[in-house]
């Protein structure tokens, strides 16, 4: 049987509901991307300035991070990975919904 994480499915199921609202509902997520992603992963995404290029940060826009799955982003902000931190004692699941959003609205760009 497999265990679910509560918060993970929490996050999951509030993404459904932004995806679904579109770009308008992601707002939140730019302002928190600024706020807490920006000094490591860079305004753009591309992880190019000093911190995230001391840290080897991967550019968020690239296709090797856009091909994972919300579930997977999700998972990363909420419980980190690596150099990561996580974020799932400071983000409520909508703020990490946004983010996701938000990363995926970048790549775009």
């Amino acid at each position: 049987m497999i265990k679910i994480n509560k918060a993970i499915c929490g996050a999951a199921g509030a993404l459904v509901l932004v995806l679904a609202r579109g770009p308008a509902a992601w707002g939140d997520g730019e302002a928190t991307y600024k706020q807490k992603c920006t000094p490591c992963h860079a305004a753009d995404g591309s992880g190019s300035n000093a911190m995230g290029k001391k840290l080897n940060i991967r550019d968020l826009r690239s296709a090797d991070v856009q091909k994972q799955s919300d579930a997977e982003l999700t998972e990363i902000i909420t419980k980190g990975k690596n150099k990561m931190p996580a974020y799932e004692k400071t983000l409520k699941p909508e703020d990490i919904t946004g983010l996701v959003g938000y990363i995926r609205s970048i790549a775009a760009k």
